[in-house]
């Protein structure tokens, strides 16, 4: 294969990515934000905060990971993530073709959190704390959920089109769990 030739299929590869990025850039200029922000709002309570890992589709993209899907219209949601005391993930909006939303995380439960029913038992507040999500911060959950002896705060600054944050849980005011997370419009 010739300099010429290569050039040609890196060319033609090239348009191909440029189309579909293209592709998604015409959706999401048709896409409004309060729409997207809906749609995550839907997505993420009808995945893990609401189904917890019932929501795992049975072949994931990557193997050993977890992998939760939803879609409504033209927006498809996915959460791929690996591991569960500790664990880094990564969800996406795509609209059509192309990609127009990601937010990366990691975290997890403390060191110290040893205790498999107590281990499922901070998951299980994490989830019912995600469920609050807000249409206005679409990211995880509320800034602040209570109940009986657990406390999960969420500060965050930006919005669905760019922002970054840090989430912890408490017990009885020690932190038994914390997670950071950024993301936004793809652009």
């Amino acid at each position: 294969m010739g300099l010429f030739s290569i050039l040609c299929v890196w060319a033609l590869r090239c348009t191909v990515e440029v189309s579909a990025y293209d592709a998604g850039l015409k959706v999401m200029q048709q896409t409004s934000l309060p729409r997207l922000s809906e749609f995550l709002v839907d997505a993420k309570r009808k995945t893990y905060a609401g189904l917890d890992d019932d929501a795992t589709i049975s072949a994931p993209l990557l193997p050993g990971s977890k992998q939760l899907e939803y879609r409504a219209g033209d927006l498809s949601y996915r959460d791929i993530y690996f591991g569960m005391r500790f664990f880094v993930g990564q969800e996406t909006v795509q609209a059509g073709h192309g990609a127009i939303w990601s937010m990366s995380y990691s975290g997890g439960v403390v060191p110290a959190v040893v205790d498999r029913n107590e281990f499922l038992a901070i998951y299980a507040f994490l989830r019912q704390a995600l469920l609050a999500i807000r249409d206005d911060r679409p990211f995880r959950g509320p800034q602040h959920v209570e109940n009986g002896r657990f406390r999960y705060l969420n500060v965050s600054e930006g919005d669905v089109a760019e922002f970054h944050g840090e989430e912890q849980i408490h017990r009885d005011g020690i932190k038994v769990y914390g997670l950071r997370f950024s993301g936004g419009l793809l652009r």
